[in-house]
């Protein structure tokens, strides 16, 4: 049977490549626990800058258009807070700069859970693999996460260490926990809807897509609608 995740927890934080990665991977998740009173805080890594097929578009402009359109998703969610690292859109590596910017982020918010990309899910068939940056994050978070976060010899100057509880991962092609997002899913298609860059001629199609996909894991976890984790616990 499947397993829903039960329980509110107080401090989350998500770590995403791109502005609009949160949103579709797990904004009704976010939604809720921020309307059940979790301090809910985003970092996306890059700057979205080369997201687009038309070469008329300035990198630099599309960054700032995807920033604002990341602070209107963030407001229909109910964040607590989100910030951009800036970092080159499509260059984002595994190193020790994104590893430590990550670990003083963990130890300044202190957060019981972490969402971010599952970095093992590569080939979604035979029609999409995924995209590099969201494996880069992927290893960067669980790489911060665990050991670097939890021991103090670890980037000693980025604050006291931290052990976050439980980590879940989306975009994952083996989820094993659920979380019920029904009250939140009309919530998680306004916000994929506010990345307006990223969309395709006229927007109306974007929350039916949103409802399909969650009815569809809400099946998975026998509730109206769901999305899907991978979940790695880490301790406490």
């Amino acid at each position: 049977m499947a397993e829903l995740v039960e329980g509110t927890p107080q401090v989350v934080l998500a770590v995403y490549a791109h502005p609009d990665d949160a949103d579709v991977a797990a904004g009704g998740t976010l939604a809720r626990w921020a309307r059940e009173g979790a301090e809910v805080h985003l970092v996306v890594c890059t700057d979205g800058g080369k997201g687009t097929t038309d070469p008329a578009v300035r990198p630099v402009d599309l960054a700032a258009e995807r920033a604002d359109e990341l602070a209107a998703a963030s407001a229909v969610l109910g964040l607590r807070s989100h910030q951009v690292f800036g970092l080159s859109d499509g260059d984002l590596t595994d190193g020790p700069e994104l590893r430590r910017r990550l670990v003083e982020l963990v130890r300044r918010v202190r957060p019981q859970a972490v969402l971010g990309h599952d970095p093992t899910a590569v080939f979604f068939g035979q029609d999409y693999f995924n995209h590099r940056d969201h494996r880069a994050a992927g290893w960067a978070l669980l790489d911060a996460l665990s050991p670097a976060a939890t021991l103090p010899h670890y980037f000693p100057e980025s604050g006291p260490a931290h052990r976050t509880e439980v980590a879940y991962l989306s975009g994952t092609l083996e989820p094993d926990v659920w979380v019920d997002i029904s009250s939140t899913v009309d919530d998680k298609a306004r916000a994929v809807e506010c990345h307006r860059s990223q969309l395709a001629g006229d927007h109306g199609w974007v929350g039916e897509v949103v409802r399909t996909r969650a009815e569809e894991e809400g099946r998975r976890a026998g509730v109206p609608f769901a999305e899907g984790f991978r979940r790695l616990r880490l301790g406490g």
